[in-house]
């Protein structure tokens, strides 16, 4: 008896990837994070690769992972993701002491956070219905005036 499989927990056209303890403070990264929510992944991607941050870098790894794993896992067209949520957690904190003057010491917080971007494709646009042409339009009314 086996343990049964538990079901996915984002949707069909979903794809995420996540990164733990990155040496930065969540609120330094979510200012990156910030940057390519609910853009296209082309997009993102340029706005990372010429980003000056420091941590921009590990942004674009991330995505780039969930891009793979959209496209080899979920089998998803990577041209219409789009990236749906980027959100920062945080992790843990080291604590260290650094030496002062007079024979004090301060402490210095060294914090690490987690970074989960899910990337969704985009659903193709349903065509409305047949609309009448305008010419169709007209056509009853020049038959009512003719009998007219």
């Amino acid at each position: 008896m086996s343990k049964q499989a538990t079901e996915r927990a984002l949707a069909p056209n979903e794809a995420k990837a996540v990164i733990n303890r990155l040496k930065i403070s969540s609120q330094k990264l979510n200012l990156v994070a910030g940057l390519i929510r609910g853009m296209s992944v082309a997009n993102a991607l340029t706005q990372l690769t010429f980003n000056s941050k420091r941590i921009s870098d590990d942004v674009k790894k991330a995505l780039q992972s969930a891009i793979a794993n959209a496209e080899n896992n979920h089998n998803l067209n990577v041209d219409s993701l789009y990236v749906k949520e980027a959100y920062v957690g945080k992790n843990i904190v080291m604590k260290r002491m650094h030496t002062r003057g007079r024979g004090k010491s301060a402490r210095v917080f060294k914090p690490f956070a987690n970074l989960t971007i899910v990337l969704r494709e985009k659903e193709e646009a349903k065509p409305a219905k047949a609309a009448k042409t305008p010419a169709a339009k007209k056509a009853p009314a020049k038959a009512k005036k003719e009998s007219v």
